[in-house]
């Protein structure tokens, strides 16, 4: 039975789409419909209802899904075995958030040049929410991102917290003053995207304080850091990736009277055609990380 046909019907039912799944198998529409009549005439059943403006899945398509993911799974752990032993060369897709690009990324994709040679490995960055969506739809096989939530449609692994703080360009704000929530309300402010893990933090932290100015968003910490030292507002910063900056007094960390938490990070896996290659970076990725072992405190 030809595996291209059956992840076909797999990710077809799954993103209930055959324009998406044509976009997630880099395909055409018309060779993911080709797979499916493929494989309809070779099981001699109709997988899919082609009623008049609709493609869905029929009752005996769904139900040969869980079988179809089986042999998927078998054939993915097949090919990470393969891997572990240097004989096969394919590859993973890691989604990473900005913070572990500006630690300890370089390390882990070191690490896995020696641990699997062959094996090509990809990487995108993106704010949190983006690399959710990756990993549903299949686009990534592994995210490194920030977030406590155990999803039950991953499987996760701790990598640790870091820790955020408030800061400024020197022209802004006092070193030695000890700024309330509502202070910093006041303060023309710079953050990621509305939708990304940093600005729900900081909604989640002013909680009842209204925040009344805002001096702009972008798409990156290193972008906000620029307009902080340039004294266009102030912004949550993760310390360790700024100490350099710190140090020289390019940016200032504000003293507060209310302690940012501490921001979890984990290592996200989609089932169920997940094989072991991914599992076992995750594993890497948790050995690897310099992020604070709060299991430790």
């Amino acid at each position: 039975m030809n595996l291209r046909r059956l992840e076909t019907l797999y990710w077809a039912v799954r993103l209930g789409s055959f324009k998406a799944t044509a976009e997630k198998l880099n395909s055409t529409q018309s060779t993911v419909s080709m797979r499916i009549q493929e494989l309809e005439r070779e099981l001699g059943v109709t997988l899919f209802d082609r009623s008049p403006g609709m493609v869905r899945p029929t009752e005996i398509g769904r139900d040969l899904i869980p079988y179809v993911e089986q042999v998927l799974r078998s054939a993915a752990e097949m090919n990470d075995r393969l891997a572990e032993t240097g004989m096969n060369s394919g590859r993973i897709r890691i989604g990473v958030a900005e913070v572990v690009s500006m630690s300890w990324l370089p390390q882990l994709v070191a690490a896995l040049r020696v641990r699997y040679p062959r094996v090509q490995v990809e990487i995108e960055e993106a704010l949190t929410r983006q690399l959710e969506q990756g990993l549903e739809s299949g686009r990534l096989d592994l995210v490194l991102a920030p977030g406590g939530n155990q999803n039950g449609r991953y499987l996760v692994r701790d990598l640790g917290a870091v820790e955020f703080a408030w800061m400024s360009g020197p022209s802004l704000c006092c070193p030695d003053t000890v700024y309330t929530p509502s202070d910093l309300a006041e303060m023309p402010m710079i953050s990621l995207a509305e939708e990304s893990y940093h600005t729900i933090s900081i909604t989640e932290w002013f909680n009842n304080h209204p925040r009344t100015a805002n001096a702009g968003t972008c798409q990156s910490m290193g972008v906000a850091a620029s307009l902080a030292i340039s004294g266009l507002g102030i912004t949550l910063l993760p310390v360790k990736c700024y100490d350099e900056a710190l140090a020289r007094g390019h940016l200032i960390r504000l003293r507060t009277s209310t302690a940012f938490p501490l921001i979890p990070f984990r290592a996200m896996v989609a089932p169920p055609t997940t094989g072991r290659l991914a599992l076992n970076v995750a594993e890497l990725a948790a050995e690897i990380s310099t992020f604070l072992n709060t299991a430790e405190e």
